[in-house]
């Protein structure tokens, strides 16, 4: 798959799970992207897709790298809809 494809893809599982923050962006948590399965059977390196649409300013997150138990709390937030 290419990466633009993949981020289209990333911002459609957002808006599935996520829900709007007060700003009315929508949110999600990276353990509930991580964890969720329709999200495993898509994205082969989920992580890798969220910093591309992260430098691509789609999304944003604290940090440079999302890691799996030590950032589940971290909001992804979709800047893009």
């Amino acid at each position: 798959m290419n990466v633009a494809h993949e981020i289209d893809l990333l911002v459609v599982e957002i808006q599935r799970l996520g829900s709007k923050n007060d700003q009315g962006q929508t949110t999600v948590k990276f353990g509930v992207l991580f964890s969720d399965d329709r999200c495993a059977n898509i994205f082969e390196a989920l992580v890798g897709t969220l910093r591309a649409a992260k430098r691509k300013k789609i999304i944003s997150f604290e940090g440079e790298l999302l890691l799996q138990g030590v950032h589940d709390q971290v909001d992804v937030v979709l800047l893009q809809e």
